[in-house]
Protein backbone atom coordinates (compact mmCIF):
# COMPACT_ATOMS: atom_id res chain seq x y z
CA UNK A 1 0.00 0.00 0.00
CA UNK A 2 1.38 3.39 -0.95
CA UNK A 3 2.27 5.79 1.85
CA UNK A 4 0.24 8.93 2.51
CA UNK A 5 3.34 11.02 1.72
CA UNK A 6 3.55 9.42 -1.73
CA UNK A 7 -0.15 10.10 -2.33
CA UNK A 8 0.27 13.70 -1.23
CA UNK A 9 3.15 14.18 -3.67
CA UNK A 10 1.06 12.87 -6.55
CA UNK A 11 -1.80 15.18 -5.57
CA UNK A 12 0.59 18.15 -5.68
CA UNK A 13 1.77 17.20 -9.15
CA UNK A 14 -1.68 16.48 -10.52
CA UNK A 15 -3.10 19.71 -9.13
CA UNK A 16 -0.35 21.68 -10.83
CA UNK A 17 -0.67 19.89 -14.15
CA UNK A 18 2.68 18.12 -13.73
CA UNK A 19 1.66 14.52 -14.23
CA UNK A 20 3.70 14.52 -17.44
CA UNK A 21 6.80 15.25 -15.42
CA UNK A 22 6.08 12.42 -13.01
CA UNK A 23 5.49 9.85 -15.72
CA UNK A 24 8.60 10.98 -17.58
CA UNK A 25 11.05 10.70 -14.71
CA UNK A 26 9.33 8.17 -12.45
CA UNK A 27 9.49 8.11 -8.66
CA UNK A 28 12.37 7.64 -6.31
CA UNK A 29 12.85 6.49 -2.76
CA UNK A 30 13.92 9.03 -0.12
CA UNK A 31 17.61 9.68 0.47
CA UNK A 32 19.36 6.65 1.94
CA UNK A 33 20.20 6.66 5.64
CA UNK A 34 23.48 4.81 5.09
CA UNK A 35 25.44 8.03 4.61
CA UNK A 36 24.89 8.29 0.83
CA UNK A 37 22.44 10.90 -0.38
CA UNK A 38 20.15 10.41 -3.36
CA UNK A 39 20.35 13.62 -5.38
CA UNK A 40 18.72 11.85 -8.34
CA UNK A 41 15.46 11.78 -6.41
CA UNK A 42 12.79 14.01 -7.97
CA UNK A 43 11.55 15.74 -4.85
CA UNK A 44 8.24 17.47 -5.56
CA UNK A 45 8.01 21.09 -4.39
CA UNK A 46 4.78 22.05 -6.13
CA UNK A 47 2.12 23.00 -3.62
CA UNK A 48 4.60 24.44 -1.10
CA UNK A 49 4.13 28.05 -2.31
CA UNK A 50 7.71 28.13 -3.61
CA UNK A 51 8.76 30.84 -6.05
CA UNK A 52 10.68 28.53 -8.34
CA UNK A 53 7.69 26.32 -9.15
CA UNK A 54 4.36 27.60 -7.80
CA UNK A 55 4.88 31.23 -8.73
CA UNK A 56 5.69 30.30 -12.34
CA UNK A 57 2.60 28.11 -12.57
CA UNK A 58 0.63 31.10 -11.33
CA UNK A 59 2.24 33.33 -13.96
CA UNK A 60 1.96 31.06 -16.98
CA UNK A 61 -0.99 28.86 -16.07
CA UNK A 62 -1.81 25.40 -14.79
CA UNK A 63 0.12 22.69 -16.60
CA UNK A 64 2.47 25.23 -18.21
CA UNK A 65 5.76 24.20 -16.59
CA UNK A 66 7.25 20.70 -16.47
CA UNK A 67 10.61 21.89 -15.13
CA UNK A 68 11.24 25.07 -13.14
CA UNK A 69 14.86 26.13 -13.68
CA UNK A 70 14.64 29.78 -12.75
CA UNK A 71 15.10 31.22 -9.26
CA UNK A 72 18.34 30.20 -7.54
CA UNK A 73 17.39 27.70 -4.90
CA UNK A 74 17.80 23.93 -5.09
CA UNK A 75 15.20 21.16 -5.35
CA UNK A 76 16.94 18.58 -3.17
CA UNK A 77 15.77 17.39 0.23
CA UNK A 78 17.48 19.33 2.99
CA UNK A 79 20.54 17.86 4.65
CA UNK A 80 19.18 15.49 7.33
CA UNK A 81 21.04 17.33 10.09
CA UNK A 82 18.88 20.40 9.39
CA UNK A 83 15.60 18.50 9.60
CA UNK A 84 16.69 16.80 12.82
CA UNK A 85 17.68 20.09 14.45
CA UNK A 86 14.40 21.77 13.48
CA UNK A 87 12.33 18.82 14.70
CA UNK A 88 14.15 18.82 18.01
CA UNK A 89 13.56 22.56 18.49
CA UNK A 90 9.87 22.15 17.57
CA UNK A 91 9.42 19.78 20.48
CA UNK A 92 9.74 22.79 22.74
CA UNK A 93 6.45 24.59 22.14
CA UNK A 94 7.35 28.15 22.99
CA UNK A 95 8.44 30.84 20.53
CA UNK A 96 9.45 33.82 22.60
CA UNK A 97 12.39 36.11 21.89
CA UNK A 98 15.65 34.30 21.20
CA UNK A 99 19.09 35.47 22.24
CA UNK A 100 21.41 34.56 19.31
CA UNK A 101 23.78 32.02 20.87
CA UNK A 102 27.56 32.13 20.75
CA UNK A 103 27.39 28.64 19.25
CA UNK A 104 25.97 30.17 16.05
CA UNK A 105 28.89 32.59 15.79
CA UNK A 106 31.28 29.69 16.37
CA UNK A 107 29.59 27.65 13.63
CA UNK A 108 30.11 30.45 11.08
CA UNK A 109 33.71 31.10 12.11
CA UNK A 110 34.60 27.40 12.15
CA UNK A 111 32.98 26.73 8.73
CA UNK A 112 35.05 29.44 7.05
CA UNK A 113 38.23 28.31 8.79
CA UNK A 114 37.63 24.62 8.13
CA UNK A 115 36.75 24.88 4.46
CA UNK A 116 38.74 27.90 3.26
CA UNK A 117 41.36 28.70 5.87
CA UNK A 118 39.66 32.07 6.34
CA UNK A 119 40.06 33.47 9.85
CA UNK A 120 37.17 35.68 10.94
CA UNK A 121 37.42 37.54 14.22
CA UNK A 122 34.13 36.66 15.99
CA UNK A 123 33.90 40.23 17.27
CA UNK A 124 33.63 41.49 13.69
CA UNK A 125 30.72 39.24 12.72
CA UNK A 126 27.34 40.92 12.21
CA UNK A 127 24.01 39.18 11.59
CA UNK A 128 21.33 40.10 9.07
CA UNK A 129 18.03 38.71 7.79
CA UNK A 130 19.74 38.15 4.45
CA UNK A 131 22.50 39.38 2.18
CA UNK A 132 20.13 41.90 0.57
CA UNK A 133 19.25 43.75 3.82
CA UNK A 134 22.94 43.83 4.74
CA UNK A 135 23.95 45.15 1.31
CA UNK A 136 21.23 47.78 1.55
CA UNK A 137 22.59 48.87 4.93
CA UNK A 138 26.06 49.20 3.37
CA UNK A 139 24.71 51.13 0.39
CA UNK A 140 22.91 53.53 2.73
CA UNK A 141 26.23 53.97 4.53
CA UNK A 142 28.63 54.54 1.64
CA UNK A 143 26.54 55.49 -1.39
CA UNK A 144 24.10 58.39 -0.96
CA UNK A 145 21.04 58.65 -3.23
CA UNK A 146 22.04 59.54 -6.77
CA UNK A 147 25.58 58.17 -6.47
CA UNK A 148 26.94 55.38 -8.67
CA UNK A 149 27.44 51.75 -7.73
CA UNK A 150 29.96 49.83 -9.83
CA UNK A 151 29.18 46.26 -10.94
CA UNK A 152 30.68 43.79 -13.39
CA UNK A 153 27.88 43.08 -15.83
CA UNK A 154 25.89 41.06 -16.55
CA UNK A 155 25.22 41.22 -12.81
CA UNK A 156 22.84 39.46 -10.44
CA UNK A 157 19.41 40.99 -10.95
CA UNK A 158 18.81 41.34 -7.20
CA UNK A 159 21.55 43.97 -7.01
CA UNK A 160 19.52 46.24 -9.27
CA UNK A 161 16.53 46.03 -6.92
CA UNK A 162 18.85 46.94 -4.03
CA UNK A 163 19.94 50.00 -5.99
CA UNK A 164 16.34 50.95 -6.69
CA UNK A 165 15.54 50.70 -2.99
CA UNK A 166 18.52 52.89 -2.03
CA UNK A 167 17.94 55.32 -4.93
CA UNK A 168 21.44 54.76 -6.25
CA UNK A 169 22.53 54.33 -9.87
CA UNK A 170 24.03 51.29 -11.59
CA UNK A 171 27.46 51.82 -13.13
CA UNK A 172 27.68 48.69 -15.27
CA UNK A 173 31.13 47.58 -16.39
CA UNK A 174 30.38 45.23 -19.30
CA UNK A 175 32.49 42.09 -19.47
CA UNK A 176 33.55 41.10 -22.98
CA UNK A 177 33.17 37.45 -23.95
CA UNK A 178 36.42 35.79 -25.03
CA UNK A 179 36.25 32.17 -26.25
CA UNK A 180 32.87 31.77 -24.55
CA UNK A 181 34.07 33.12 -21.20
CA UNK A 182 33.36 36.53 -19.68
CA UNK A 183 36.47 38.54 -18.80
CA UNK A 184 37.07 41.77 -16.90
CA UNK A 185 38.00 44.87 -18.86
CA UNK A 186 40.24 46.40 -16.20
CA UNK A 187 40.82 49.64 -18.08
CA UNK A 188 37.10 50.23 -18.36
CA UNK A 189 36.65 49.19 -14.73
CA UNK A 190 39.14 51.82 -13.61
CA UNK A 191 37.49 54.53 -15.68
CA UNK A 192 34.15 53.73 -14.10
CA UNK A 193 35.62 53.43 -10.60
CA UNK A 194 36.60 57.10 -10.76
CA UNK A 195 32.93 58.09 -10.69
CA UNK A 196 31.63 55.42 -8.28
CA UNK A 197 31.33 55.23 -4.50
CA UNK A 198 30.88 51.50 -4.11
CA UNK A 199 31.74 48.32 -6.02
CA UNK A 200 29.49 45.28 -5.50
CA UNK A 201 31.65 42.24 -6.18
CA UNK A 202 29.96 38.89 -6.78
CA UNK A 203 32.44 36.09 -6.05
CA UNK A 204 31.81 33.59 -7.65
CA UNK A 205 29.90 35.63 -10.17
CA UNK A 206 26.16 35.33 -10.70
CA UNK A 207 25.02 34.82 -13.47
CA UNK A 208 28.12 34.08 -15.58
CA UNK A 209 29.68 31.54 -13.20
CA UNK A 210 33.14 33.16 -13.19
CA UNK A 211 35.25 32.15 -10.21
CA UNK A 212 37.64 35.07 -9.80
CA UNK A 213 41.33 34.34 -9.29
CA UNK A 214 43.39 35.89 -6.51
CA UNK A 215 45.10 38.01 -9.17
CA UNK A 216 41.75 39.27 -10.51
CA UNK A 217 40.54 40.13 -7.03
CA UNK A 218 43.78 41.87 -6.06
CA UNK A 219 43.71 44.01 -9.19
CA UNK A 220 40.06 44.96 -8.67
CA UNK A 221 40.77 45.73 -5.02
CA UNK A 222 43.80 47.90 -5.81
CA UNK A 223 41.82 49.95 -8.33
CA UNK A 224 39.02 50.46 -5.80
CA UNK A 225 41.48 51.46 -3.07
CA UNK A 226 43.18 53.92 -5.40
CA UNK A 227 39.88 55.64 -6.22
CA UNK A 228 38.29 55.41 -2.74
CA UNK A 229 35.63 52.92 -3.83
CA UNK A 230 34.37 50.65 -1.03
CA UNK A 231 34.22 46.95 -1.98
CA UNK A 232 31.10 45.04 -0.95
CA UNK A 233 31.94 41.39 -1.60
CA UNK A 234 28.87 39.17 -1.99
CA UNK A 235 30.25 35.64 -1.64
CA UNK A 236 26.99 33.77 -1.16
CA UNK A 237 27.82 31.25 -3.95
CA UNK A 238 31.30 30.54 -2.59
CA UNK A 239 30.63 26.91 -1.66
CA UNK A 240 29.90 25.97 -5.30
CA UNK A 241 33.06 25.77 -7.39
CA UNK A 242 33.45 23.35 -10.28
CA UNK A 243 36.34 20.97 -10.87
CA UNK A 244 39.70 22.63 -11.52
CA UNK A 245 38.77 25.97 -9.96
CA UNK A 246 39.17 27.58 -6.56
CA UNK A 247 37.23 30.12 -4.54
CA UNK A 248 39.42 32.87 -3.11
CA UNK A 249 37.78 34.89 -0.32
CA UNK A 250 38.31 38.61 -0.90
CA UNK A 251 39.15 38.91 2.80
CA UNK A 252 42.05 36.47 2.35
CA UNK A 253 44.03 38.72 -0.04
CA UNK A 254 47.54 39.52 1.23
CA UNK A 255 47.25 43.31 0.79
CA UNK A 256 45.84 44.44 4.13
CA UNK A 257 44.91 47.89 2.83
CA UNK A 258 42.82 46.32 0.06
CA UNK A 259 41.05 44.01 2.51
CA UNK A 260 40.45 46.87 4.96
CA UNK A 261 38.61 48.68 2.15
CA UNK A 262 35.95 45.97 2.04
CA UNK A 263 33.11 44.17 3.75
CA UNK A 264 32.17 40.56 2.99
CA UNK A 265 28.59 39.26 2.91
CA UNK A 266 27.77 35.56 3.23
CA UNK A 267 25.02 33.09 4.04
CA UNK A 268 24.32 29.36 3.96
CA UNK A 269 21.12 29.97 2.01
CA UNK A 270 22.54 28.87 -1.35
CA UNK A 271 24.73 26.12 0.06
CA UNK A 272 21.94 24.38 1.97
CA UNK A 273 18.85 25.92 0.32
CA UNK A 274 17.89 27.87 3.44
CA UNK A 275 16.62 31.06 1.81
CA UNK A 276 13.31 30.83 3.69
CA UNK A 277 15.16 30.88 7.01
CA UNK A 278 16.25 34.53 6.58
CA UNK A 279 19.70 34.41 8.10
CA UNK A 280 22.98 35.84 6.82
CA UNK A 281 26.09 37.56 8.13
CA UNK A 282 28.78 40.05 7.18
CA UNK A 283 32.18 41.04 8.51
CA UNK A 284 35.11 43.38 7.91
CA UNK A 285 38.66 43.94 9.14
CA UNK A 286 37.91 47.68 9.13
CA UNK A 287 36.31 48.65 12.47
CA UNK A 288 35.22 52.06 11.16
CA UNK A 289 33.40 50.55 8.17
CA UNK A 290 31.81 47.94 10.39
CA UNK A 291 30.58 50.46 12.95
CA UNK A 292 29.10 52.69 10.26
CA UNK A 293 27.21 49.84 8.58
CA UNK A 294 26.11 48.46 11.93
CA UNK A 295 24.32 51.75 12.57
CA UNK A 296 22.19 51.16 9.45
CA UNK A 297 21.65 47.42 9.95
CA UNK A 298 18.38 46.37 11.57
CA UNK A 299 18.95 42.86 12.94
CA UNK A 300 15.76 40.79 13.08
CA UNK A 301 16.55 37.08 13.14
CA UNK A 302 14.26 34.12 13.69
CA UNK A 303 14.75 31.03 15.81
CA UNK A 304 14.31 28.52 12.98
CA UNK A 305 16.92 30.34 10.89
CA UNK A 306 19.53 30.14 13.61
CA UNK A 307 18.77 26.50 14.43
CA UNK A 308 18.83 25.41 10.77
CA UNK A 309 21.95 27.35 9.83
CA UNK A 310 23.88 26.25 12.90
CA UNK A 311 23.10 22.60 12.21
CA UNK A 312 24.07 22.93 8.54
CA UNK A 313 27.40 24.63 9.29
CA UNK A 314 28.28 22.25 12.11
CA UNK A 315 27.15 18.96 10.59
CA UNK A 316 26.49 19.47 6.86
CA UNK A 317 29.97 18.94 5.40
CA UNK A 318 29.36 15.37 4.27
CA UNK A 319 26.07 16.26 2.56
CA UNK A 320 27.70 19.16 0.72
CA UNK A 321 30.79 17.15 -0.19
CA UNK A 322 28.54 14.59 -1.90
CA UNK A 323 26.45 17.29 -3.58
CA UNK A 324 29.33 19.23 -5.15
CA UNK A 325 30.46 16.52 -7.61
CA UNK A 326 26.80 15.96 -8.51
CA UNK A 327 26.38 19.65 -9.41
CA UNK A 328 29.67 19.58 -11.30
CA UNK A 329 28.43 16.59 -13.29
CA UNK A 330 25.22 18.48 -14.06
CA UNK A 331 27.31 21.28 -15.55
CA UNK A 332 29.32 18.74 -17.59
CA UNK A 333 26.13 17.06 -18.78
CA UNK A 334 24.53 20.33 -19.90
CA UNK A 335 27.66 21.49 -21.70
CA UNK A 336 27.94 18.19 -23.61
CA UNK A 337 24.22 18.00 -24.37
CA UNK A 338 24.02 21.58 -25.65
CA UNK A 339 27.06 21.09 -27.86
CA UNK A 340 25.73 17.86 -29.38
CA UNK A 341 21.98 18.43 -29.64
CA UNK A 342 21.22 22.16 -29.42
CA UNK A 343 23.13 24.00 -32.16
CA UNK A 344 21.14 27.18 -31.55
CA UNK A 345 22.38 27.42 -27.93
CA UNK A 346 25.89 27.97 -26.56
CA UNK A 347 27.16 27.17 -23.08
CA UNK A 348 30.65 27.32 -21.56
CA UNK A 349 30.76 25.33 -18.32
CA UNK A 350 30.59 27.61 -15.29
CA UNK A 351 33.58 27.82 -12.99
CA UNK A 352 31.34 28.37 -9.97
CA UNK A 353 27.69 28.51 -8.79
CA UNK A 354 25.02 25.96 -9.76
CA UNK A 355 23.82 28.27 -12.55
CA UNK A 356 24.27 27.93 -16.32
CA UNK A 357 24.44 31.12 -18.41
CA UNK A 358 23.09 30.11 -21.81
CA UNK A 359 23.66 32.11 -24.99
CA UNK A 360 20.29 31.94 -26.77
CA UNK A 361 20.84 34.78 -29.22
CA UNK A 362 20.41 32.40 -32.18
CA UNK A 363 17.15 31.17 -30.65
CA UNK A 364 15.94 34.77 -30.37
CA UNK A 365 16.72 35.27 -34.06
CA UNK A 366 15.03 32.01 -35.04
CA UNK A 367 11.73 32.82 -33.31
CA UNK A 368 11.70 36.54 -34.19
CA UNK A 369 11.98 37.61 -30.55
CA UNK A 370 13.10 41.15 -31.28
CA UNK A 371 10.12 41.93 -33.48
CA UNK A 372 7.76 40.21 -31.04
CA UNK A 373 9.15 42.28 -28.16
CA UNK A 374 8.57 45.54 -30.03
CA UNK A 375 5.02 44.52 -30.88
CA UNK A 376 4.21 43.41 -27.32
CA UNK A 377 5.59 46.47 -25.53
CA UNK A 378 2.68 48.92 -26.19
CA UNK A 379 0.19 46.61 -24.47
CA UNK A 380 2.50 45.93 -21.54
CA UNK A 381 2.98 48.06 -18.43
CA UNK A 382 6.75 47.62 -18.76
CA UNK A 383 9.05 47.31 -21.79
CA UNK A 384 9.17 43.77 -23.19
CA UNK A 385 12.64 42.49 -24.07
CA UNK A 386 13.57 39.79 -26.60
CA UNK A 387 14.78 37.68 -23.67
CA UNK A 388 11.33 37.88 -22.07
CA UNK A 389 9.89 36.64 -25.34
CA UNK A 390 12.37 33.74 -25.30
CA UNK A 391 11.42 32.99 -21.68
CA UNK A 392 7.75 32.66 -22.60
CA UNK A 393 8.56 30.75 -25.79
CA UNK A 394 10.40 28.03 -23.85
CA UNK A 395 7.49 27.79 -21.39
CA UNK A 396 4.92 27.50 -24.17
CA UNK A 397 6.88 25.14 -26.44
CA UNK A 398 9.09 23.18 -24.02
CA UNK A 399 7.36 23.65 -20.64
CA UNK A 400 10.68 24.81 -19.18
CA UNK A 401 11.06 28.02 -17.22
CA UNK A 402 14.36 29.94 -17.06
CA UNK A 403 15.28 33.52 -16.13
CA UNK A 404 15.58 36.06 -18.98
CA UNK A 405 19.04 37.55 -19.40
CA UNK A 406 17.76 41.10 -19.78
CA UNK A 407 17.12 41.19 -16.02
CA UNK A 408 20.90 41.03 -15.42
CA UNK A 409 21.81 44.42 -16.84
CA UNK A 410 24.31 45.26 -19.55
CA UNK A 411 25.51 42.10 -21.26
CA UNK A 412 22.40 40.10 -20.45
CA UNK A 413 20.97 40.40 -23.95
CA UNK A 414 20.63 37.10 -25.78
CA UNK A 415 21.02 34.98 -22.65
CA UNK A 416 18.98 32.89 -20.23
CA UNK A 417 19.95 31.71 -16.74
CA UNK A 418 19.30 28.05 -16.00
CA UNK A 419 19.42 26.62 -12.46
CA UNK A 420 21.16 23.22 -12.34
CA UNK A 421 20.58 22.65 -8.63
CA UNK A 422 18.14 19.82 -9.23
CA UNK A 423 17.91 16.13 -10.10
CA UNK A 424 19.71 15.16 -13.29
CA UNK A 425 16.51 13.49 -14.37
CA UNK A 426 14.81 16.88 -14.37
CA UNK A 427 17.79 18.46 -16.13
CA UNK A 428 17.52 15.75 -18.79
CA UNK A 429 13.77 16.25 -19.15
CA UNK A 430 14.26 20.00 -19.54
CA UNK A 431 16.97 19.64 -22.17
CA UNK A 432 15.02 17.00 -24.10
CA UNK A 433 11.97 19.28 -24.12
CA UNK A 434 14.03 22.26 -25.23
CA UNK A 435 15.85 20.33 -27.97
CA UNK A 436 12.56 19.00 -29.35
CA UNK A 437 11.01 22.49 -29.32
CA UNK A 438 13.99 23.96 -31.14
CA UNK A 439 13.93 21.22 -33.79
CA UNK A 440 10.27 21.97 -34.44
CA UNK A 441 10.66 25.77 -34.43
Amino acid sequence: MRSQAELDRRVFLKGAGLTALWSAVGTSAPAATSGRYDFDEVYARVGTECTKWDKQLGRFGKGSVDVGMGIADMDFRAAPCITRALAERCRHENWGYMDPPRSYVDAIVNWNQRRYGLQIDPATLEFSMGVHPALIAALHTFSPPGSRVLMLSPAYDGFYSDLTFTRTLAEDCPMPVVDGRHEIDFDDFERRAQRSNVFILCNPHNPTGNCWSAEDLARLGEICLRHRVVVLADEIHCDFVTKGHKYTPFASLPNRAVVDNSLTFKAASKTFSLAAMKSAWFFSTNPDYLARVRANNRIDLNTFGIVANRAALNEGDDWLDQLLPYIDANHEFVAAYVKEKMPLVKYAKAQGTYLAWLDVSAVADKIGARKAAVEATPASKLPVTPEMVVERWFVEHAKVHMNPGSAYGTGGAGHMRMNLGTSRRLVTLALDNMARALREA
